[in-house]
């Protein structure tokens, strides 16, 4: 077994991953002209992605022990490629759309951002507990560095589509209707080639047994883990910090597109470039303030972050808001993972495929109900209105933290090879 290909293998994959979310969000207002749909149509359209995400990280969590880690992320490489292949080649209709299930092309559209989505949790559903199993002695710190890769690869897509839109001359109100279509087909076409990519690296690898299998866990003591109370109260945490850093992007580029003027997908990029730089450093930071005193420093700055860049109206204030807002989210999804994994490791892939399709199904309902927000009442109000979420957390995660204090500090627990 070859663990650093294998870690390598885990972060490309999550780069595919993560470019579908910084591509797409770019391509949203092209999507929208082209498919004649208005704000809330979108949000409806995209919403299957995380829905099926949401699926398959349970379904791919809980087959990870049966069906096999290297069977489960071929599947998910070969969804990319049918999932784009569809949303690139489907034909336009012929005028507005009224419903979005009344249309045999937009539920062709729909049915491709599901598949997409379940790409996507496939491979969550398998890097999370490869990755907690390839180095049990520094969960948190390498779950950190693997999703250091997901706004890594948002940088990557944000800057290929940036790059693309900068070449074809697709920025401003006079861009040729044909040439702007082409645009955002070439940028979704970049993301099944970087599928191939991690299909390349696992060909012919042996995976381990997952952690819980080797320490021989029986599912009724993984069930058992997975109802305690202090696993329901993490489990709704997910809910809010997923909503919380993962809801806001897919709309960022639209918003400051529409606010400032300046291209909004380079604030997408650089709250990414933050996270990437910063995730490098969370297995320290972790250890120094604790996960959960960590996390609720980092809630307090996603909603002082996310209320301030619902109103911004210059590129200067885009960038300070966004500062504040890509150090908040930065340590949620990895450090909930990490948390998950060094405190309930009994639990083993399903945990935290609980935990990741919990974050996704979220998403999928916070888009929606922020495009309607954006449509009715404007942009500065939804995100405003988002901004609650985090604050929320600064209560839950400050509890764990003087919970854990009490009891003299957090501790993983650890499980013994059988």
């Amino acid at each position: 077994m070859n663990r650093n290909r294998l870690f390598i293998a885990s972060c490309v994959a999550l780069v595919t991953t993560s470019m579908v979310f910084s591509i797409r969000g770019d391509v949203l207002d092209a999507l929208g002209n082209d498919f004649q749909l208005d704000k809330q149509q979108i949000g409806l359209l995209i919403s299957p992605a995380f829905l099926g995400f949401t699926l398959s990280i349970l379904i791919g969590g809980s087959l990870v022990d049966f069906f096999g880690m290297r069977r489960l992320m071929t599947v998910s490489g070969l969804f990319y490629v049918v999932a784009i292949l569809a949303i690139v080649l489907a034909p336009f209709p012929d005028g507005p759309v009224e419903s979005l299930f009344g249309n045999p092309i937009t539920m062709l559209l729909w049915f491709a951002m599901l598949t997409l989505g379940l790409a996507q949790g496939l491979v969550e559903g398998v890097i999370n507990p490869l990755c907690s199993t390839l180095f049990p002695e520094d969960k948190t710190h390498r779950m950190n560095v693997l999703h250091a890769w997901w706004p890594g690869g948002l940088i990557i897509g944000g800057l290929i589509a940036y790059f693309i839109t900068v070449i074809m001359g697709l920025a401003g109100p006079d861009v040729d209707a044909s040439t702007a279509t082409l645009g955002w087909r070439i940028k979704f076409l970049t993301i099944p080639l970087v599928a191939v990519g991690y299909l390349f690296l696992i060909r012919g690898q042996e995976f381990p047994p997952t952690e819980r299998v080797s320490a021989g866990v029986s599912n009724r003591d993984m069930l058992m883990d997975l109802l305690r109370p202090s696993f329901i109260c993490l489990w709704i945490c997910m809910w809010l910090t997923s909503a919380t850093e993962l809801g806001p992007d897919q709309w960022v580029p639209s918003l400051i597109t529409n606010l400032t003027g300046m291209q909004g997908i380079l604030i997408l990029v650089y709250t990414a470039g933050i996270m990437f730089v910063l995730r490098f450093f969370g297995g320290p930071l972790a250890h120094k303030l604790s996960p959960f005193g960590l996390m609720t420093i980092s809630a307090v700055l996603a909603a002082a972050g996310l209320y301030y860049l619902g109103s911004v109206s210059t590129a200067v204030g885009a960038f300070a808001a966004a500062t504040l807002f890509g150090v908040g989210k930065t340590y949620f999804w990895p450090t909930m993972l990490g948390v998950t994994s060094e405190l309930f490791p009994k639990g083993g892939p399903v945990a935290l495929a609980l935990m990741g399709g919990t974050g996704n199904l979220a998403i999928a309902f916070v888009l929606p109900i922020m495009g309607g927000w954006y449509e009715t009442d404007g942009a500065t109000a939804a995100f405003q209105y988002v901004s609650v979420l985090p604050m929320v957390l600064v209560v839950f995660f400050g509890l764990f933290f003087l919970h854990f204090h009490r009891k003299g500090g957090y501790k993983p627990e650890q499980l013994a090879a059988e």
